[in-house]
């Protein structure tokens, strides 16, 4: 299957965006599918990994420890919000400098831009899903977007999860369960996960 990474990054960038608008002032501290971070944390942690993603192409690194992420906003969620669009729009434009490359350096190692693109728009997509998942959200994850994550999925979630031990084991899923949910468990998410409360 033949997937536009950009288009797709495109598309995670807004899920991630819908998702952080919708947070409830008093959810920000939340549990989330991630059971050692907050809500907080995982915007944070969102908004890292898309700077580290492309810190190779801008030669700037991120402002912070994607897998130490401050359990802090600075003011409130509005703000939050506008600081994630800034990143979102530096990020895509890295990649956009870089649109035709056949090797884009990345933490992952080389890899073509579209393929760059794809695997950001899956860190940007999952995170979307814990931060909607955990505050109550009806955000789903779709099975259209599910679908052409599956090839950045299958090309780093076992690498980052062997050399960084930041994927959960993978969860199990019924015979017959949707793309959405398989790709979601594939990542250690339990696609079931709700709140106990919001």
């Amino acid at each position: 299957m033949s997937v536009d990474g950009f288009k797709l990054l495109a598309e995670a960038h807004e899920y991630l965006l819908a998702a952080v608008r919708g947070v409830p002032e008093q959810a920000w501290g939340a549990k989330t599918p991630c059971s050692e971070w907050t809500v907080r944390q995982i915007l944070h942690h969102a908004r890292l990994d898309q700077q580290a993603l492309v810190m190779q192409i801008t030669g700037e690194p991120p402002a912070g420890d994607p897998f130490e992420p401050e359990d802090a906003l600075a003011s409130d969620g509005r703000d939050a919000t506008a600081q994630l669009e800034t990143v979102l729009r530096a990020a895509m434009k890295a990649w956009e400098s870089v649109r035709e490359a056949e090797s884009v350096p990345t933490p992952m190692g080389p890899m073509p831009a579209n393929a760059g693109t794809a695997v950001a728009a899956l860190d940007a997509a999952v995170h979307a899903w814990d931060i909607a998942r955990a505050t109550g959200q009806d955000l789903p994850l779709t099975e259209s977007m599910a679908e052409r994550l599956d090839a950045p999925a299958e090309q780093t979630v076992d690498f980052v999860r062997d050399n960084f031990g930041k994927y959960g084991p993978a969860v199990d899923v019924p015979a017959g369960a949707g793309r959405a949910d398989r790709l979601l468990a594939f990542t250690g998410r339990d696609p079931q996960w709700r709140p106990r409360s919001v």
